[in-house]
This record gives C-alpha cells, sequence and structure tokens, in this order.
C-alpha cells in the first residue's frame, strides 16, 4: 500500500533469458495497482550478482565514513546504483581519502564511495550490521566492499574475520591499501527466524579494528514461472502489428500468469526447458483486413488457426500445409481468392474449412462456396444441391432400366447369373462423390 506523498523504490537484478522482457503490474486485491517511473539498467558485466537461481530484489545499500553525505548514483556509478549513507553511525569512526581507490572489479564501485569507510569507535569491539527479513525463511546475499584507506605503520596490522549468522562467511581478510575488494558468497544464506547478524571479528594479531567501505544486501525473489517460448512470442507480436490489434489484454507475456492469458490463444505449458507454446489463435471476427499474416508460421506449435468471419484477402499461403502441429484451420467467411494449395487441401489429419469466399477456387476447379474439408481434402465432404443430386438419381435410374431389360431378354439358366450383373454394376464408372452420397 502506496501513501500520499510516499515514494517508493523497488529495485531487481534480474538475467533476463530471452531477448525480450514483459513486466506487469498485477491487482492482488489493496486497489488500482499503477507505477509512476519505470527504469532500466543493463549490468555488462556477466559475472556480476549471478545466483544458481532466483533473481535479487535489494534490500538495502549503503556506504560508510560520510553520515552526512548525498547519495550517490549515475554518472558516479556506472550501472547507475543507488548508494545511500546509513541514518545511524553512533559507534563508528569515519574514515576518508583524497588517495586515488582502484574500484575495477566485477562490480565496479564508484570511487566515491571506496574514498570513503569506517570502523568501530571501540578498537577492540566487532562491529556488528543487522537486519531483518520478511517472511523468516527468505534467503539473503550480502556484498561487502573493504579498501585500505590508511598507511599503516611496520608494526600495524588490520585483519578479521566475517561471521553470518554465527557462522564463517570469509576466513580473515586484510584489505588491500587503495584496491576494491568485493566479498560475497555464490550460495544464498537464510538467518535464523529471519534475524541476520554480520560481524567483521578482529583477530588476535590485528593491531586495528576492522574496517568497512559499503554494504549491499539482497533478498532472493523467485519467478518460477518460465517465459513464453522467444520465438512464439516475437511471432504473435508482429501478428498483432501486422493487424493493428488492440486487444485489452494482449499486453505482457501472452500465456503467464494464467489468469492473464492474452484473448484468443491458448497455450501449452508442459515443457519448461522451452516455455509455454501458442497452440490456439482464435482471431475471428476481429475486423482484420489484408492478407494472411506471414507470421503465423512462427508458431511452430499452433495446432488450431481460426481467422473466420474477417475481411481478409488474396491467397492461401501454402506455408499453412508446411506447420506440422496444425491440424485444424478455419478460414471461412472472409474475401480470399486464387486457389486452395493442393499441399493442404489434401495434407492428411488436417480439417480446413474454406466455405463462404466466393473468388476462392477449390482443387476441383470449383468455387469454394459452402465447402469445407475434413481429413485433408478441403472438397471432401461437399454439400451437394437438390438439383445435382435429382440428376444424379435420374442418371442412375436410367442405368438401371436399361440393365434390368438386358437382363430380362437374357435370362440364364444357371443362379451365378444375376452375382455376374452385380459384380458388372459394381464396375460400372459413377461419378466421383454420388456413390458416397447413395451409400449414406
Amino acid at each position: 500500500m502506496v501513501e500520499a506523498n510516499n515514494t517508493i523504490k523497488e529495485v531487481i537484478h534480474h538475467t533476463a533469458s530471452q531477448s525480450s522482457l514483459q513486466i506487469c503490474l498485477v491487482n492482488t486485491g489493496s486497489g488500482t495497482p499503477f507505477i509512476n517511473v519505470l527504469e532500466l539498467r543493463p549490468l555488462i558485466n556477466p559475472d556480476a550478482y549471478t545466483t544458481p537461481s532466483g533473481s535479487l530484489k535489494m534490500l538495502f545499500r549503503w556506504y560508510l565514513g560520510n553520515p552526512e553525505g548525498d547519495m550517490i548514483r549515475y554518472p558516479s556509478d556506472v550501472y547507475d546504483r543507488y548508494w545511500y549513507p546509513p541514518s545511524q553511525q553512533k559507534h563508528l569512526i569515519p574514515i576518508t581519502t583524497t588517495h586515488e581507490v582502484y574500484t575495477k572489479n566485477d562490480y565496479n564501485p564508484p570511487e566515491t564511495v571506496m574514498a570513503t569507510a569506517a570502523s568501530p569507535l571501540d578498537a577492540n569491539a566487532n562491529w556488528t550490521v543487522e537486519w531483518i527479513v520478511e517472511p523468516p525463511t527468505t534467503q539473503c546475499y550480502p556484498y561487502l566492499y573493504f579498501s585500505e584507506l590508511q598507511t599503516l605503520r611496520a608494526n600495524e596490522t588490520r585483519e578479521f574475520t566475517v561471521l553470518l549468522d554465527g557462522a564463517v562467511f570469509h576466513s580473515p581478510i586484510s584489505p588491500r591499501p587503495f584496491i576494491t575488494t568485493t566479498l560475497f558468497d555464490r550460495l544464498p544464506t537464510q538467518c535464523t527466524d529471519g534475524k541476520c547478524v554480520l560481524q567483521l571479528k578482529k583477530t588476535s594479531t590485528s593491531t586495528l579494528p576492522p574496517v568497512l567501505s559499503a554494504i549491499e544486501v539482497y533478498t532472493v525473489m523467485d519467478f518460477p514461472k518460465v517465459e513464453t517460448n522467444e520465438d512464439d512470442v516475437t511471432g504473435i507480436k508482429d501478428i498483432q502489428g501486422t493487424y493493428e490489434l488492440n486487444k485489452l489484454n494482449w499486453q505482457g507475456d501472452p500465456c503467464i500468469p494464467r489468469q492473464f492469458l492474452w484473448e484468443g490463444l491458448s497455450c501449452n505449458h508442459s515443457d519448461n526447458s522451452t516455455g509455454p507454446t501458442i497452440i490456439t489463435l482464435d482471431l475471428s471476427s476481429s475486423g482484420l483486413t489484408g492478407v494472411i499474416a506471414n507470421a503465423i508460421k512462427n508458431l511452430a506449435h499452433l495446432q488450431h488457426l481460426d481467422l473466420s468471419n474477417n475481411s481478409l484477402s488474396g491467397g492461401v499461403p501454402e506455408f499453412l500445409a508446411d506447420m506440422s502441429s496444425l491440424l485444424v484451420i478455419n478460414l471461412s467467411s472472409n474475401n480470399l481468392s486464387g486457389s486452395v494449395p493442393q499441399s493442404l487441401a489434401q495434407k492428411k489429419g488436417m480439417k480446413l474449412n474454406v466455405e463462404d469466399n466466393p473468388l476462392l477456387i477449390c482443387t476441383t476447379g470449383t468455387s469454394c462456396v459452402n465447402k469445407q474439408g475434413k481429413g485433408g481434402d478441403c472438397i471432401k465432404d461437399i454439400v451437394v444441391a437438390v438439383v445435382v443430386t435429382s440428376l444424379a438419381l435420374l442418371i442412375i435410374s436410367a442405368v438401371l432400366l436399361i440393365l434390368f431389360l438386358y437382363r430380362y431378354k437374357r435370362r440364364p439358366s444357371v443362379v451365378e447369373g444375376p452375382q455376374s450383373n452385380m459384380q458388372e454394376l459394381d464396375a460400372l464408372p459413377l461419378p466421383i462423390g454420388i456413390y458416397s452420397e447413395i451409400s449414406l
């Protein structure tokens, strides 16, 4: 919940698995979601902030040694990270330097951050930093930044051990003079009861207290839903652009979250390795104009395609026959023209509906008006007109009458005769399609 005049900033480090990224605001029941500003920053170094799983959400990021300092960001920070001084530094001694500090490592902190540090006021005390995470099972990643900003005498040493939640986070460390060291763990830490305690503990051989320049702490965010297959996302967005579709919910990821699936789509979520795939595209009665979009062929897993009741023109493209997963195509009630590709009309296992396209020619050279296919033939299930049916019946009646007269004149003396005549009847060349009507 956001109160009036209260600014909330959320920072996430997320590694995109595809070349595109969808960010959605979801209504959780506490009011209409909104966002004022969305900023994206590329993290150039792929070795920085890497985790075995999940993304990183910033809990806090502090730089020490300058309690009255301002927030530091770009251009001082090439990644445009926000660095703040902590609100309380009562038990710390600030340390600053005008000496140049080398910061060029994987995390590349700003030099203005690394030119400051702090150490405990009590030289023999441990330096403790605490934070709370919710829920208590939340995992976290701390990143610590060190540099020795003082020129030590020959009899001085600075060495300390880093403890997190009572366990050794890192063996004794001695910061290098004016060179940045970033300390982190590749695996997350789950703190006891959600209370995390980080300690810098001086070793027995050290003459100086611990020192710290900056600290970042992130919690782990899991995104269990895999993004929709990238090729399918590209294809459906190209289709959206081709037809200038302005469907209200055609925003974000097409297939996830499932409760916000794009209208007219259905998706297969069974393969997490490739992400959800689009298996149904229903754009019927959507006011489509122009030709059948070439981008449809990019939906390699598509099984059902419905473009009926639109104003599509041009021909039926050959690529539809090459889409191996496609089982049902409904192109009825459009203004398509030309001929239905033979490879599509005869494709086995395909149900093709092209009826009510007055300018479209089916494989027999006849119009496809009132014709639809089933089982690989766009004219297999022809609805025969009454006149054609009557004419066919007249022809059959005439043939039967001739055969009857022929049998009457040449009545055989054995019983096999009628069987022979029946075989001749089966062999007569009847028009294709008429016999199937009779047998029904």
